[in-house]
């Protein structure tokens, strides 16, 4: 939602609104291995730690950001001002993640090697990181969200558009209806 929020205004089209959304969020497809780890341990395999290994090494660093960069310019209408605001949108989520994704103790520091997996030399973290399961971040979901479907009454559009208009149209006629009063 950070992503969609500060950054979509800046888009002229949906396609590179919603390249611009998802490449704010393509870092955390390194945690994929989550999924592995979850069906070895459902289906009784040897367990798998994939999460742990490579959850922020592969997608949260400089060499992520100029490939996801790189893609959503390519897939683009406007490649250059695209490229410009996904690297944006990758950084703001590295931001996030350095602000509020803690595990459950005060030791769990989840940093972000800036160079991974090249080196893990250059590492960046903040010994104040709250946890990912926090008033903080409950507060900051809810009140981005609150914007969203603001601004999807106000100017007529949603994320939900880049899936489907025809759903976007209803959602977007939902919160007109309940937020009439307010716009």
């Amino acid at each position: 939602m950070v992503g969609w929020v500060g950054l979509e205004r800046l888009q002229p089209s949906m396609r590179d609104k919603t390249l611009v959304a998802l490449a704010g969020i393509a870092p955390d497809l390194d945690g994929l291995g989550i999924v592995v780890d979850f069906a070895a341990r459902q289906l009784g395999l040897p367990e798998t730690n994939y999460y742990q290994a490579y959850h922020r090494v592969y997608g949260h660093g400089l060499p992520a950001a100029l490939v996801i960069s790189a893609v959503a310019a390519a897939m683009a209408e406007r490649r250059a001002l695209v490229a410009l605001w996904a690297f944006i949108a990758v950084h703001l989520h590295f931001i996030c993640d350095i602000l509020g994704s803690r595990g459950a103790s005060p030791d769990d520091i989840w940093p972000i090697w800036y160079f991974a997996p090249f080196t893990t030399r250059v590492q960046i973290e903040w010994l104040g990181q709250w946890e990912l399961v926090s008033w903080q971040n409950t507060t900051i979901s809810v009140i981005l969200m609150a914007i969203l479907l603001w601004r999807a009454a106000r100017h007529g559009y949603s994320p939900v558009g880049a899936l489907s208009k025809r759903a976007d149209q209803a959602l977007v006629g939902t919160l007109r209806k309940w937020l009439r009063p307010a716009l």
